[in-house]
């Protein structure tokens, strides 16, 4: 595959402020009709501006083609391949969308009474159900936002049992050197140290090194299976064992639950407490940025501590089901999300679970990890695989080659990737593996599509060869090449001045 002509990158459109023409209107409103005080008179103090905001004036098609310009300038998995590892970039099914826009989910106000509301909260009754049935849990809250709001609220219900079980002096969670670095960044925002468990040679957990880390002390032990390598931690079962003598529960990362989905859970392997993204397992709109929904399922363990309310039914003779939020909890960790959640992300969930049904989820799990192994033995030639063997839904290569005979970094070959219109997968994670690629196709992906990304790495690794500018200097052919990152890190520009 031939490199396309470079012909320079693309115009920058300007931002919405230099495009703005004094006396240009979007629309007229007429008056009201009704007379109203001035508005010094509705405010006073330091809420009255002393001048006019400097909103930009333009007319509505103006607007309307600044930002269509804008949308055409970013990647999406509407676009093409989007193999962010760990990320679960799912194609999301358009029918979806259109059931969550009914006017019965879409038009609901979050203080109606529950009797107005039956058929949202049917749906949700229905939905805990469904994840329990695919965890193997016992119940499930789905308040929390996202993946990394539901790892607080499962680390938050074990320090709440450890406390109602005497263990206040249990401050330590440990961690694998492979997790995700929100695990770390949870723990520690509900106060616990953290003790990083490294990898085995074979990129597991190694049950005599998590022995010998287990303590009174130890609260918890947070874990992804499959890890962040991609691996199936084979001694799960007397990982739990373990962990449970000891006197600590465990916490299951569900980032890649879709992996496993139908073929094994999480409920069987022990964990205690389990979180999934619906915006990433169940294909609701996680490429379109959001928003996020975490679910928090447990066993009985922690049953007594999940958030409140729960969504719950009753059956009343003669009139069927009744369905209520249950808030006498008095062990709960209390509320964690305003109103319910992100219920529009349970309404597209729960339509992709029918939709797929048990078989199809299991069938998504499959085609997931044969897309993964399939890009793995088309790149390993080229690109290190440090755990070069079978994967599950994502494999790590690494750049560590390239940067040694080239020059070329991870980073390099990422944004080359940009040239092609081809979102690069994710880089420098996980941090025990150096020049790090972390490839995760998912099961939304054809041969084609597959072939392409791998042909595109494969060509990437040729130019790195022959004429390493090429790819040291990516992107070529996008609107803003390589920003400064830490000067935009470290000075942001967050609004327009003139």
């Amino acid at each position: 595959m031939e490199s396309p002509e470079l012909t320079g990158a693309p115009p920058v459109e300007p931002p919405i402020f230099e495009k703005s023409r004094p006396g240009h209107r979007g629309a007229e409103v007429p008056a009201a009709g009704v007379e109203t005080p001035p508005v010094a008179e509705l405010l006073s103090g330091a809420a009255l501006r002393a001048a006019p905001p400097a909103l930009p004036e333009l007319a509505e098609p103006q607007v309307v083609r600044h930002y269509t310009r804008l949308s055409h300038l970013n990647h999406a998995i509407d676009l093409g391949i989007y193999p962010l590892g760990s990320c679960t970039m799912k194609y999301n099914p358009k029918v979806n969308d259109e059931l969550a826009a009914l006017p019965g989910f879409a038009a609901l106000h979050p203080y109606q009474n529950p009797s107005e509301v039956q058929g949202a909260l049917e749906l949700m009754w229905e939905l805990e159900r469904s994840l329990c049935a695919v965890t193997g849990m016992h119940r499930a809250t789905l308040q929390p936002s996202a993946g990394a709001h539901g790892e607080l609220v499962g680390i938050l219900m074990i320090q709440a049992y450890h406390r109602d079980h005497g263990g206040e002096n249990r401050d330590t969670v440990i961690v694998p050197d492979s997790a995700h670095g929100t695990n770390l960044a949870t723990a520690t925002m509900a106060g616990y140290r953290v003790r990083e468990l490294p990898s085995s040679g074979r990129g597991l957990i190694d049950p005599g090194a998590l022995q010998a880390a287990l303590t009174e002390r130890t609260a918890a032990l947070m874990l992804t299976n499959p890890n962040t390598l991609g691996l199936f931690e084979e001694d799960i079962i007397e990982i739990s064992r373990l962990t449970h003598e000891a006197g600590a529960l465990i916490y299951y990362d569900g980032a890649n639950l879709n992996a496993i989905m139908g073929k094994a859970r999480p409920g069987d392997m022990g964990m205690d407490v389990v979180h999934m993204n619906l915006h990433k397992t169940f294909s609701t709109p996680h490429g379109g940025g959001g928003p996020g929904s975490g679910p928090v399922a447990v066993g009985g363990t922690l049953e007594a501590y999940l958030p409140l309310p729960l969504v719950d039914r009753r059956d009343d003779p003669g009139a069927g089901p009744y369905f209520y939020l249950e808030c006498d909890r008095p062990r709960s960790v209390g509320r964690v999300k305003g109103f319910y959640g992100n219920v529009g992300v349970l309404v597209r969930a729960y339509a992709y679970i029918l939709r797929m049904g048990g078989e199809g989820l299991r069938r998504a799990s499959e085609d997931a990890v044969l897309n993964a192994n399939y890009l793995r033995a088309r790149l390993c030639d080229l690109y290190e695989v440090p755990f070069d063997r079978m994967c599950m839904h994502e494999f790590v290569a690494s750049a560590a080659r390239q940067k040694q005979e080239t020059g070329v970094t991870a980073r390099d070959i990422a944004k080359r990737l940009l040239d092609h219109g081809v979102h690069a997968p994710t880089i420098y994670f996980p941090l025990i593996v150096p020049e790090a690629m972390m490839i995760e196709p998912t099961e939304s992906e054809d041969l084609a599509s597959l072939d392409r990304f791998a042909d595109l790495l494969r060509d990437i690794d040729r130019e790195a060869r022959r004429e390493p500018a090429m790819v040291t200097e990516a992107p070529h052919t996008t609107p803003v090449r390589r920003p400064d990152e830490t000067r935009a890190a470290r000075q942001p520009m967050l609004r327009w001045r003139s």
